[in-house]
């Protein structure tokens, strides 16, 4: 007999580097991340962005590594005097750090193919925390880690979701969340109040209202988030009866 599942696996992801916050690069990890999760049973449960910065990337990494199951970060791996993720990882985790005789040797047989010289810089990304394992880089070669719970990836999207694809079996999910949207042509306002009170009387499950606006009109949509679908198809009736009896009707949500 097989074992449950867990009901909650929760996890956060780290997103890592100057660029993020100054806006010249936008991020396209983190929305991936949370869907690819969401498929196996994983809440992403908290999400941060913090600069280059040693101390603040260390602090967040042992708060988040001590708080969910599983921590995944973005960024800071590669060549440059600014991609100190690595050297972080290793300080939160109170290891050392050197090159990774594997990680070299795949990028030195790398850049040889390439005929491209395998430089200092280029070495740094052969640096890998004592005791932790690589994540294969199927795009370019330079692996990411893993030690513990934390899994440390490239920034640049199209390496990170390669990373991502090869962990995926390496992680245990729970329960898949599903969800249920019931929207109603009224104020999130009207309807507020009731929502507060079937939240309190729901521990398990999430509901949020998200309002819209369009052509001078006011509605709502009621989303609600458990893992138990049977439940979730109770509060949809209990929400859209909510709806109806302060004046409004379930309607579809038009596109904006």
């Amino acid at each position: 007999m097989s074992n449950p599942k867990p009901s909650n696996v929760t996890a956060a992801v780290l997103l890592i580097g100057d660029e993020v916050l100054t806006g010249r690069t936008k991020d396209a990890n983190l929305s991936h991340i949370a869907n690819v999760l969401g498929e196996i049973g994983i809440n992403v449960a908290e999400a941060r962005v913090v600069q280059d910065v040693e101390e603040r990337i260390v602090d967040a990494i042992n708060a988040l590594r001590n708080n969910y199951d599983y921590v995944f970060t973005t960024g800071g791996i590669g060549p440059t005097h600014d991609d100190i993720t690595a050297d972080c990882v290793a300080a939160a985790f109170g290891v050392g750090i050197g090159p990774h005789a594997e990680a070299y040797r795949r990028l030195e047989a790398h850049y040889a193919q390439a005929d491209v010289e395998f430089n200092a810089a280029r070495q740094r990304m052969t640096r890998i925390p004592h005791g932790a394992e690589l994540i294969d880089n199927p795009v370019s070669a330079a692996p990411g880690f893993y030690i513990e719970n934390v899994f440390v990836m490239a920034g640049i999207p199209k390496i990170m979701q390669a990373m991502l694809d090869g962990i995926l079996s390496k992680l245990k999910g729970g329960e898949q969340m599903q969800s249920v949207t019931i929207t109603g042509n009224i104020p999130e306002g009207t309807i507020a109040d009731r929502m507060e009170v079937l939240q309190k009387n729901h521990d398990n499950v999430s509901i949020g209202l998200y309002p819209y606006y369009i052509a001078g009109s006011a509605g709502v949509s009621v989303v609600a988030r458990s893992t138990d679908q049977g439940l979730l198809d109770k509060l949809a009736h209990e929400i859209a009866k909510h709806i109806q009896e302060v004046g409004g009707a379930v309607v579809e949500r038009p596109e904006k």
